[in-house]
């Protein structure tokens, strides 16, 4: 068996795997979320776990009977924080994440009671 030079056998190695794994996409809306959360002074511990926790509110407040309340007191409990800053972080979320939801809310098109009592602090 022939043998093959190690600069070929290297080249024939990286040419099926890339240089360098690829940077992960980062999503718009996590970026302004982040930096939303961090100019209110409210960033805590993990970036990912930050935009994660503000990801989960939309999906809390589609729950039936389910207020900003609610949901502010479940994201407080979760992120170890105040209820205050907590109810600032659902907020954010909520403008970020779900913008829709506020629209419907101020235009009246979301039935029954309002999942967020307005007015909402800071909007």
């Amino acid at each position: 068996m022939p043998r093959i030079p190690a600069l070929v056998l290297g080249l024939t190695l990286l040419a099926g795997v890339p240089a360098a794994p690829a940077a992960a996409q980062t999503d718009p809306a996590d970026d302004a979320f982040l930096a939303a959360v961090s100019e209110a002074g409210l960033l805590m511990g993990d970036p990912a776990a930050v935009v994660d926790l503000g990801r989960r509110v939309c999906p809390m407040l589609s729950e039936p009977g389910q207020r900003s309340a609610d949901v502010a007191a479940k994201v407080a409990e979760a992120g170890g924080m105040p209820l205050g800053p907590a109810t600032m972080f659902t907020g954010l979320a909520i403008s970020i994440f779900c913008p829709t939801l506020v629209s419907q809310i101020g235009s009246g098109i979301a039935s029954g009671a309002s999942p967020v009592p307005l007015p909402l602090p800071g909007f």
